[in-house]
């Protein structure tokens, strides 16, 4: 059946209606929609604003993806200069709650201190297990690749050249909790800004200039190195004289290997005389540290 006569009007009308609504509603939205923004591209700015675990869990996945995503040897290269920077931080501030606790001659400071050590110690294990993982990303079966990408700008927010609650602690005052939390955030974003300098190759002010542009390229055979070194210290982490996890210890030390052997096999293409020394001697450093803990 046709529609009648009447009903042509009615449609046509409420066919209007439709039209200038959309158009209305076209005209009040944004002339230019805002482009979504990459998971890489918020760690970026959370490592810039020192959120490091924020810029950690943001690269998680990225880390990780099968196939490898076209932000993923980034997103590794980021997560083994955070993960390098905590654990250090974690392993200075250990130290520190350490001698603080010899020193303390009251009770409340001395098992204050004690505490602290122990979960500064676990934070340092946590970091060098994610950095032993990142290596594994970086150097599969002893191969990096000749060149990376350090895609990140250096942090707005910059650790202190000297934290000086330190000379408190290992006074042994016991310093306030909200002290102890300020304490820890400047020592992980100390330890960022001493890694990068390690990255680049110099010191915090050559990894300014470096980064200036947003971004840096890094040789593959000093990434190995520079991994290799950074997982000595967190071998350490495991050791008789702290944790005492053998096989962990044991695990970062083949993880180590791995990467030794990844920089051995970029230098029969390119040699390096000191680099090839500085592989020797880290060879020899953790040949030393599985025989402490035989």
């Amino acid at each position: 059946m046709f529609p009648s006569s009447r009903s042509f009007p009615r449609t046509l009308s409420l066919f209007g209606l439709i039209v200038v609504t959309v158009l209305l509603l076209a005209s009040c939205g944004p002339s230019n929609p805002a482009v979504q923004t990459s998971a890489y591209d918020r760690a970026k700015e959370a490592f810039n604003s020192g959120k490091l675990d924020k810029a950690l869990d943001l690269t998680d996945k990225l880390a990780t993806a099968t196939p490898p995503e076209d932000a993923t040897p980034r997103a590794q290269v980021l997560r083994a200069v955070i993960y390098a920077g905590e654990l250090n931080g974690a392993k200075e501030l250990a130290e520190a709650y350490h001698k603080g606790a010899e020193k303390a001659t009251a009770s409340p400071a001395r098992s204050g201190y004690h505490r602290l050590q122990h979960d500064t110690l676990v934070t340092a294990g946590k970091a060098a297990l994610g950095l032993a993982a990142t290596a594994h990303q970086i150097a599969p079966d002893g191969v990096i690749a000749k060149e990376l990408t350090l895609d990140a700008s250096y942090p707005a927010a910059e650790g202190p050249s000297e934290i000086k609650e330190l000379a408190t602690v290992e006074a042994g005052t016991l310093i306030e909790p909200d002290q102890q939390e300020s304490v820890s955030v400047d020592a992980m974003r100390k330890g960022v800004d001493d890694a990068l300098g390690e990255v680049v190759g110099g010191d915090q002010a050559k990894a300014r200039n470096v980064l200036a542009s947003g971004s840096a390229k890094l040789e593959g055979t000093a990434f190995a190195i520079f991994l290799a070194q950074e997982l000595a210290e967190g071998a350490v982490v495991f050791d008789k004289h702290h944790s005492l996890d053998p096989q962990r210890l044991r695990s970062l030390c083949d993880e180590a290997d791995e990467t030794l052997k990844a920089a051995l096999a970029l230098l029969k293409d390119t040699p390096n005389k000191d680099q090839e020394k500085e592989v020797k001697k880290l060879q020899d450093k953790f040949k030393a540290l599985r025989k402490s803990v035989a």
